[in-house]
């Protein structure tokens, strides 16, 4: 089973509760709002969550694109999915180019739909589990000190533990304690890693 939420806005309380329905009974999480107003209350109220959007289009009185504009607004990272009837095709293709992960047409397949769903399910961990290694990583260069900076960036570039000596006017084996301390903080074993990880900020 995915792990998350599935988001999802439709204002017709019949579809919604149907499609909440035959989610919940593939095991996954859903939680329902009747329209764009209840759902950005949500997050002004929670924060962005884990998990996936899945919008209706044609809404009142805010229709799904308009939703996505302003998810998007807020600095949306999780993907999002919407359901369509036909003549909403172009306004969807409009959404898919500012990042939207899908659209599903109506009449849609039950089996399509959640299958879909789980895929953004699995997008959407990764996403937050790579938030959470910038996160980590941010924090580990938040502990250098100002010296151990100023080593960790000579070490990245591969200069010798003399050279750097010599451009910080210091000790030899000074630079050997902040080169221990900067792989120590950073959990890394050699100037190599420590660049790749200057690369990845």
């Amino acid at each position: 089973m995915a792990e998350g939420t599935i988001h999802l806005v439709d204002d017709d309380p019949g579809v919604r509760d149907a499609l909440a329905f035959l989610l919940r009974s593939r095991g996954l999480h859903v939680r329902t709002f009747d329209g764009g107003p209840a759902l950005l209350e949500m997050l002004d109220r929670e924060g962005m969550p884990k998990g996936v959007f899945l919008l209706d289009v044609r809404m009142e009185p805010m229709s799904g694109t308009r939703l996505h504009d302003e998810l998007l607004a807020r600095r949306l990272r999780n993907p999002v999915l919407f359901l369509t009837g036909h003549g909403d095709i172009p306004m969807v293709v409009e959404a898919l180019k500012k990042g939207a992960f899908d659209f599903l047409e109506k009449p849609y397949s039950d089996n399509a739909l959640a299958d879909r769903l789980e895929q953004a399910l699995a997008v959407d961990a990764a996403m937050q589990a790579e938030g959470a290694q910038v996160a980590e990583r941010s924090a580990r260069l938040a502990s250098l000190t100002e010296r151990e900076r100023e080593v960790m960036t000579r070490v990245a570039a591969g200069k010798l533990n003399k050279v750097i000596a010599d451009e910080l006017n210091v000790s030899v084996r000074t630079v050997e304690v902040h080169r221990a301390r900067v792989f120590a903080k950073l959990g890394v074993r050699s100037a190599a890693e420590v660049a790749t990880l200057l690369a990845g900020r």
